[in-house]
């Protein structure tokens, strides 16, 4: 059973007023002391500092004399004059423009939001208990707010020849991701050390020969030692590996600053008495190693392979999202921003699982995206047998816009009044009236608004809110298709001729002169009256 008060959202308290959701134990009026509103010169409580007003000194005779009538000076105390034409001053240092840095680029990784599927769930069950419609997109920032309401999906993007454009590698100790092996070895060594080895100290002979200073990183503290000691370069060199990389080494070696402390000296010289070596754990056999570039190595040859494994697509908590560095951390920073513009993303998400747990979606006036137990239906009054009770309910809603379920109760079924209210003495008040149990006139009217709710005749918004649906406009006929006109077909009958035999070859010919009426009458000529379309033409 999920009891975290994070990821268990109420619906019902968080779209509440911010005064309604509860009280901050810290006093935010502390530092006021209640004559913040009083005139400058009465308050009494010192100057803007915060601090006590010192006295004023007299007017000596250096000091500035105020000219009732007399021309200001411009650029008195810092202030630089003005030019001629009365327009702001003119800076002449005409220096070179201020360079901004480009933004580092992001690694080729893709995110995605996903809420947490608890949180959705308890969700869901009080959109069905109650009934009413939320706003999908509202819910969405309130995921947004803490970041144990969700989780971040890290995958990497793959080139043309499908591999991997950037790799991404997993600590199966803790799920933490990163974008190098390098940099998971380190992480590894650094947290999970005590895991795989164990550091024992020895007593050594200490340095010999007389030191009176010696070097000391001035970021760190940590004691390098004298600058001509055999092994100063090596510890230089290493704490800036380990500690400082980003920095450049010429600029971290100048932050080393020389120290003649005796104290400090007599540090280094202790520490110096001591070996240090490293024991290697979950070894069948035991080993021991000298120092850490020993353990690097050991750890990378046994352990590597089996602790950081190459991962393509993972799934990181919210709160663990905090502890990522570099790319990662960018892309993730990146993604939330967008989000809390426009929480597309995750609304995505939320429909999605909404709809899997039997819930619906709907736009009020085409805009804003609600999530309720049913969609809007609109009941006809007048062709829906109905119950008096339902039917005073849709009259009263639409009578009264902008009602709630408190103002329809207290309106068609109130509560009844006490008998002698005047007041004897231990007679309940009527707030102890209205917060006993309901009427039976009362709970059968809370039943029929439960029906209208879940049927979604009655929409009740986050805010309590009551409307009921509207009835749909009716859908615009489609036009008739109209007739197309068709040209009537023409069929030609030709009747065969048949020539004589005896005729003559040059009889077959007609004369170039023949007239019009001959052409007509000829047997093998259309008889039909010509088309409209022919007529035109």
């Amino acid at each position: 059973m999920n009891i975290n008060p994070e990821t268990d959202l109420d619906l019902e308290k968080l779209f509440l007023p911010a005064w309604a959701q509860g009280v901050s134990d810290a006093n935010r009026y502390a530092k006021y002391t209640g004559n913040e509103g009083a005139p400058r010169g009465e308050r009494g409580d010192g100057d803007r500092r915060g601090g006590p007003r010192p006295p004023r000194r007299d007017a000596g005779p250096g000091a500035r004399q105020d000219r009732p009538g007399g021309p200001r000076r411009e650029g008195g105390f810092g202030r630089p004059a003005r030019d001629e034409r009365g327009g702001p001053p003119r800076d002449d240092r005409r220096g070179p423009p201020e360079r901004r840095e480009a933004p580092l680029p992001l690694p080729p990784i893709s995110a995605a939001l996903i809420p947490d599927e608890r949180g959705v769930q308890s969700m869901a069950r009080q959109v069905k208990m109650t009934g009413r419609a939320f706003p999908l997109f509202d819910i969405a920032f309130l995921i947004l707010q803490k970041p144990e309401r969700y989780s971040i999906r890290l995958t990497v993007e793959k080139n043309a020849a499908g591999q991997p454009a950037q790799p991404m590698f997993l600590c199966a100790l803790d799920d933490t991701v990163w974008l190098s092996e390098e940099e998971a070895v380190a992480h590894v060594l650094q947290k999970h050390f005590p895991t795989f080895y164990r550091a024992e100290r020895t007593a050594t002979e200490p340095p010999k020969g007389v030191y009176t200073f010696v070097g000391q990183c001035d970021l760190s503290g940590v004691v390098l030692g004298p600058p001509n000691h055999h092994d100063y370069q090596n510890q230089l060199r290493k704490l800036h590996t380990e500690r400082f990389s980003r920095m450049p080494f010429d600029v971290y070696k100048s932050r080393v600053k020389i120290v003649r402390d005796e104290a400090v000296v007599k540090q280094w010289v202790e520490e110096q008495s001591w070996k240090t070596e490293y024991v290697a754990l979950n070894v069948p056999e035991p080993l021991t190693l000298p120092n850490r570039e020993e353990v690097e190595k050991h750890f990378r040859v046994t352990h590597k392979d089996t602790i950081i494994k190459a991962v393509e697509s993972q799934i990181v908590s919210g709160v663990a999202c905090r502890s990522l560095r570099g790319g990662l951390s960018r892309v993730v920073m990146q993604l939330l921003a967008d989000q809390r513009r426009f929480p597309m993303q995750i609304a995505t998400a939320l429909s999605q699982s909404f709809a899997h747990s039997g819930l619906h979606f709907f736009k009020v006036n085409k805009t804003v995206t609600h999530v309720a137990v049913a969609r809007p239906s609109y009941l006809d009054l007048d062709t829906t047998p109905v119950s008096e009770g339902v039917r005073r309910i849709v009259d009263f809603i639409n009578a009264h816009p902008k009602c709630n379920r408190r103002k329809l109760i207290e309106a068609l079924v109130p509560t009844p009044a006490p008998i002698n209210s005047a007041v004897a003495e231990g007679e309940a008040s009527r707030t102890e009236l209205n917060a006993a149990e309901p009427t039976t006139e009362q709970a059968a009217m809370v039943g029929d608004l439960h029906w209208l709710v879940h049927q979604g005749h009655v929409i009740e918004f986050a805010n309590g809110l009551l409307e009921t649906a509207k009835k749909p406009a009716p859908k615009p006929l489609k036009p008739e298709a109209k007739p197309v006109a068709v040209a009537p077909t023409v069929v030609k009958v030709t009747a065969p001729v048949e020539a004589p035999v005896e005729a003559p070859v040059a009889a077959a010919v007609a004369p170039v002169s023949q007239s019009a009426e001959e052409i007509l009458s000829h047997p093998t000529m259309e008889t039909a009256a010509p088309s409209p379309a022919s007529e035109v033409i």
